[in-house]
Parts: C-alpha cells; sequence; structure tokens
C-alpha cells in the first residue's frame, strides 16, 4: 500500500503510517529498528532495493532522506516535505517512507527524521554513496547507534579509508569491511589447524578495490608479519598466501565465487567465497548494534602508510607471531598493538592507478560481525 503525501509534516506522515497499517493488516510490533538511508535521487533506487531485501531479516522502518536544496536562489529559498509511505508488498516486511527535503529543508534532516523514529528501537544510518566525513558528528549520525558508510563508492578508496581511521567513533563500520569477512573467516580457521610460524604474507586483488587494503591491514595486525599488497585482474581480492616455515597456506579464488585453500601436507579443498551483494552486506550489519572493535584496530593500524601512499618494501616488525598465537588472537577477536608490524602496501600505488573503495569485515571467527561479503 503507497500514500503520496505533498507539501506535509511528520505528524501527518505519522499518522499516514498508522492509517497503513490498520488499512493493510498489519501491526506496528515486530519492527526491530529504524534504517535511516541517506542519499540522493539517482541512487535511492539501489540502496532502497538492497534495505528491504534486509528488512525480511531485520524488520523495520525504512526512512530515506533524499535533499533536493534546489538549484535557483528562490527554489533554495523554499521549505517543503514531499513523502511516499509504503506498508508491506515492495517495502519488505516493514515500512518505508521516502522523504524529499527541498529547499532550506534539506539542511534539517534530523528534524524531520527524529519525529519518525520508532520509540525504543536503534537507529541505524546509513550512508550508500557519500558519507559525511565525520559520521558521529553529523546531525543524524548522532541519533545513530551504528554508522555505515562504504569507502567502495568514493572516488578515492585510500584516502577514506585514513579519514575514517582518523574520525572513527564507536559504532562507525565500512561496507568495505563487511566485504572481507568471509576471508577472515577461512584464514583464521585455517591458522587453528597450522602451528608453525607465519614469516610474511601477500594480499592479491584490483586495484580498485580498497578490501585488499583493509585485509593487509588486519593480516598485519593480528600476526605481525610484513604484508605485501599485489594487483591481479580480478574480480576483487583473488588471493592470499600465508609464508610459514613448513610451506605456504594459499587461498586463491580466481572466478570470484568458489576459492581453493592450499595448506602444506593437507590435500586442497574448495571454499565458498561468493561475492555478495549490497542487500546481504546491509543484513550483516544489522546483525551486530555493538562497536566493531575489530574493524577499529584493522583500520587505525598503519594507516598512516596509506594515507602517505608509500610503496617501499615492508617493514620489519619486532617480533614475529606464531601461526597457533596469531590464528588464536584472529579467532578471538583480542586486540593487537600496532607498535613494529608491517604495514601493506597500496594497490593503487602499485599498480599506477588511482585506488578505489574498500569491502569490511566482522571479527572472523568471534560470530560477531562475521558473514559480510566477499570482495
Amino acid at each position: 500500500m503507497n500514500i503520496d503525501l505533498t507539501d506535509t509534516t511528520s505528524s501527518q506522515i505519522n499518522a499516514a503510517l498508522v492509517q497503513a497499517r490498520r488499512a493493510a493488516g498489519i501491526p506496528a510490533v515486530g519492527m526491530v529498528l529504524t534504517l535511516v538511508i541517506v542519499t540522493d535521487e539517482g541512487n535511492h533506487y539501489d540502496a532502497l532495493k538492497a534495505a528491504s531485501e534486509a528488512s525480511k531479516e531485520h524488520p523495520s522502518r525504512i526512512l530515506v532522506v533524499i535533499r533536493r536544496p534546489g538549484r535557483s536562489p528562490r527554489e533554495r529559498r523554499t521549505a517543503r516535505l514531499d513523502a511516499e509511505v509504503r506498508i508491506a508488498g515492495e517495502s519488505g516486511t516493514g515500512e518505508t517512507v521516502l522523504l524529499r527535503l527541498h529547499g532550506e529543508l534539506a539542511g534539517h534532516a534530523q528534524s524531520v527524521v527524529l519525529p519518525l523514529l520508532l520509540p525504543d528501537a536503534p537507529v541505524v544510518v546509513w550512508w550508500p554513496d557519500d558519507a559525511p566525513e565525520h559520521p558521529s558528528e553529523d546531525l543524524l549520525g548522532r541519533l545513530a547507534a551504528r554508522r555505515i558508510t562504504d569507502a567502495q563508492a568514493t572516488e578515492d578508496p585510500v584516502a577514506t579509508l585514513a579519514l575514517r581511521a582518523r574520525t572513527y567513533t564507536p559504532g562507525d563500520t565500512d561496507l568495505a569491511w563487511t566485504r572481507i569477512t568471509p576471508w577472515r573467516s577461512v584464514l583464521a580457521a585455517a591458522l587453528d589447524q597450522k602451528h608453525s610460524a607465519i614469516t610474511s604474507a601477500v594480499v592479491e586483488g584490483e586495484a580498485y578495490n580498497p578490501s585488499g587494503e583493509l585485509l593487509a591491514l588486519w593480516l598485519a595486525e593480528r600476526l605481525r608479519v610484513p604484508v605485501q599488497r599485489q594487483v591481479s585482474e580480478g574480480p576483487g581480492l583473488t588471493a592470499v598466501r600465508l609464508e610459514t616455515a613448513d610451506g605456504t597456506i594459499c587461498l586463491d579464488r580466481a572466478n570470484g565465487s568458489l576459492a581453493e585453500l592450499a595448506m602444506p601436507g593437507q590435500p586442497d579443498r574448495h571454499v565458498a567465497l561468493q561475492r555478495r551483494d549490497r542487500s546481504e552486506l546491509i543484513a550483516e550489519e544489522l546483525r551486530r548494534l555493538d562497536p566493531d572493535e575489530m574493524y577499529a584496530s584493522a583500520v587505525k593500524f598503519g594507516v598512516s602508510r596509506l594515507a602517505k601512499g608509500l610503496s617501499g618494501p615492508a617493514e620489519q616488525p619486532a617480533a614475529r607471531a606464531g601461526a597457533g598465537a596469531a590464528s588464536g588472537a584472529a579467532a578471538s577477536g583480542g586486540s593487537g598493538k600496532p607498535g613494529g608490524g608491517a604495514r601493506p602496501e597500496p594497490a593503487h600505488k602499485a599498480a599506477g592507478a588511482p585506488a578505489r573503495t574498500p569491502g569490511g569485515a566482522g571479527d572472523a571467527g568471534t560470530g560477531g560481525a562475521v558473514g559480510k561479503a566477499a570482495s
């Protein structure tokens, strides 16, 4: 059921929601959170489609904020709110409200959104495209327990990672990190089986894929060994190689869906590492509303090297962790200290091309933020 409202107010939108629920015979109970999507007219369709799919797993009220400040001085002086209320059907299992803020109202989105939040329910804000430099200080971001960005949608993903590290506040996360959770899970499980010392690591992936940078940072922070980034044809991440005293542990995904795990002294095995779409990424992020400490540790580790774009050889760490200790840290989600660890080379420098966006992941082996999209 759809209800269109022109030149309306938040109270009228709330009344329309009640009317639509009664007409559809759907109670308000059962919705677990409010998801606020901040986007523009050109990109809202794809973002809303992903959120609607995710709402089948997490019934929620979806508020899509579309700012339309206007191009002419006259349009910018106006202040008008148009809304479209959708219940069930295409909107998944919850409620969807499209909010188009015209003129001066575009700069006061929080005043429109606040009366529409579900009472006593957590709030998640997602910027599918352009996010503010400091999400937690944004007026909409202040309303949220979780703030989701996507470095892959930016012009310079590596610089965006450096910005996210500088402005990180508990509750922040990035879909670039979400995308590498399956990789981290498989690697942590492999290290649980192999107890020889790790001496170095290599991460292969597309030059325009910042998920590779985050995976390299995570390995360097967890294992305390030199980590190199190498450019491949893709798609996405293609391989991770860990050098040990007994041989090479290799996780190779050449086709973007099925990977092969090779370990010294064991037969090769196939592992499902399907690249996932944004609906699966958002659904994964909505499973946890507590701060993602592993993301914070990874994005902050060696981020100054990423920001400077250094492409020299990886530094030797002060101490090397054995595979048993490293896998235990990866599986437990314990935090390491960044002193002395090697830092990865940015892929875009190795390729001589500008970097693109990263993919994210949760804690490998912890059950915390697991299941995020393979990049």
